[in-house]
């Protein structure tokens, strides 16, 4: 199938401009990139998924060509301007899809607005356990906003330079050397390199994550909810996905053989038949303010005895 190159429509939001690609009808997916990615890493996997369903795929704040502020990059505030974003497009309910950073804001999402959301699926997320890759711990570092525009140099002037460097930390040449050649060249804007440090320290310390949905994936239990990892991610280990589909009753888990950190990329025609079974299988609920409510005090009562 051929792929489409979108281009991204504008939304002003709380005077920020935000670029977000729209296509398809039906249940609407959303579809949340990782850390220091785009709307346009969606784009093998939007042509497959827009002729069953309505796609939305935005650039999350600090990213792409969305607003690169001063001012909070934390989970809690990308998960806000996802909701604000829904709200201002007339959107209602929708299927989370998040890779990596945006695995986490959609955990966050899920938990804060259950109303809002009909399934979640995780792609080599963020946020369910401290070890992740000493390239992201190294963000964390004082001196690495010094690093960072030579990266950038690294990646447009000198190709050759940057895949060697990557090659030496674990990157294989796939989608995951593809996309971090990407990142690192976006960091030749100072805005962006500002915008990545941000999220990144909010998010990542010396000794790896440090936000951690784990203790709140109980929540997750009555929304369907699928789990896909590529067994050799070289960012987040495959371990995290068997614990979440270990805390997440009734998850599905999907593992890609032989694909890295994006494996709706390494596999995009196997990605998107395994959402759209996913979507065809599984029965969105509405939950509710007062449901989440119960679910917090049955815990609460369960840990008390």
């Amino acid at each position: 199938m051929a792929e489409l190159a979108l281009e991204p429509s504008r939304i002003d939001l709380h005077g920020e401009p935000y670029f977000y690609r729209v296509a398809g009808r039906g249940s609407l997916i959303l579809l949340l990139h990782g850390m220091a990615g785009s709307s346009a890493t969606w784009d093998p996997v939007i042509s497959r998924l827009s002729g069953h369903h309505r796609i939305l795929a935005p650039d999350l704040l600090g990213h792409g060509r969305s607003a690169k502020p001063r001012g909070d990059y934390s989970i809690g505030a990308y998960t806000n301007l996802i909701r604000d974003l829904l709200a201002a497009l007339g959107e209602q309910r929708a299927t989370i899809v998040g890779h990596s950073l945006g695995g986490g804001i959609a955990m966050q999402f899920a938990y804060q607005y259950p109303e809002v959301t009909e399934r979640l699926v995780l792609v080599s997320s963020g946020g369910l356990g401290r070890e992740v890759h000493p390239v992201l711990r190294a963000a964390a570092l004082p001196g690495a906003d010094l690093v960072l525009p030579w990266l950038s140099v690294a990646a447009t002037r000198s190709i050759g330079v940057a895949v060697k460097a990557l090659g030496r930390v674990g990157f294989r040449a796939s989608s995951d050397l593809g996309q971090a050649w990407q990142s690192f060249s976006s960091f030749e804007e100072p805005n962006a390199r500002r915008a990545f440090l941000h999220t990144v320290r909010g998010i990542v310390d010396l000794s790896g994550q440090r936000v951690s949905a784990t203790g709140k994936l109980y929540l997750a239990a009555d929304v369907p909810t699928m789990i896909v990892w590529g067994n050799r991610d070289p960012l987040i280990l495959i371990e995290h996905a068997y614990r979440a589909q270990k805390a997440i009753a009734g998850s599905r888990l999907e593992i890609f053989p032989g694909a890295g950190h994006y494996p709706y990329l390494d596999d995009p025609e196997r990605f998107a038949a395994i959402l759209l079974d996913f979507m065809r299988t599984t029965i969105s609920r509405s939950t509710d303010r007062a449901f989440l409510g119960n679910r917090l005090r049955s815990q609460r009562n369960t840990a008390a005895e």
